[in-house]
């Protein structure tokens, strides 16, 4: 009784898996596979359990680089002691284990907010721009955008003086529209509502309206009868 006790073995008393998708048969292959001496035979061994495992674990082949992939997952298993050539540059657990570098969060805008950090910047290159045409130019079209943007929130024509003013007062007079600026915007209107109603001919009497034209026959007309 106590033999068979001794031969039986429970996932309790068994070594974690490291990697569950592959199963304990693999992990016991690669665990074998540390313990041969011959590094040529070793070599061989660890070969033919990453040809296994893309067998076991078919999803792989749709991403990208799934044979690298493979040979990762052998090194995990082997706990990253395993003494057997690569063809890829062989993983750590430092390198596993490493963490990504914080992503920076964006700058909130401070300045000109109703107007987005994009166009900022541009009033930005605009500013710097040494060459008048050019200047001109970015000024027309930050005067456009500006146009077209508070037509489109207000719902309403906006006058080229006031896009003159706010871009003069927001770039402390560095900035200044002389051009005329054609915006072309759809302004919303409400529908009056209309009073009137079609004439429903099929609700009037007669049924079709094309029957409407014949007058009706009387039944009781003595001469119809005869």
């Amino acid at each position: 009784m106590e033999d068979i006790r001794n031969l039986m073995e429970y996932n309790t008393a068994r070594d974690q898996l490291l990697m569950p998708e592959y199963g304990r048969n693999i992990q016991k292959m690669i665990e074998h596979v540390k313990t041969i001496e011959d590094r040529s035979v070793r070599q061989k061994y660890a070969e033919g359990i990453v040809k296994l495992m893309e067998v076991l674990n078919p999803e792989l082949k749709t991403a990208e680089d799934f044979h690298k992939k493979l040979w990762d997952h052998l090194f995990i298993m082997a706990n990253y002691d395993l003494d057997v050539d690569c063809p890829y540059p062989v993983i750590t657990k430092a390198l596993r284990e490493a963490k990504p570098e914080p992503m920076p969060y964006p700058t909130p805008i401070k300045r000109n907010k109703h107007l987005g950090k994009h166009l900022n910047k541009v009033i930005d290159l605009a500013i710097e721009e040494e060459d008048e045409e050019r200047q001109r130019g970015f000024t027309n079209a930050i005067a456009y955008y500006m146009k077209l943007a508070y037509s489109n929130w207000h719902n309403e024509v906006i006058h080229d003086d006031m896009i003159r003013e706010e871009l003069k007062q927001i770039t402390d007079g560095k900035l200044t529209l002389q051009d005329a600026i054609n915006v072309r915007t759809r302004i919303k209107r409400g529908r009056a509502k209309q009073t009137s109603r079609r004439p429903n001919h099929r609700n009037q009497r007669g049924g079709n309206p094309r029957q409407n034209n014949h007058p009706r026959q009387n039944r009781n007309n003595p001469k119809r009868r005869g």
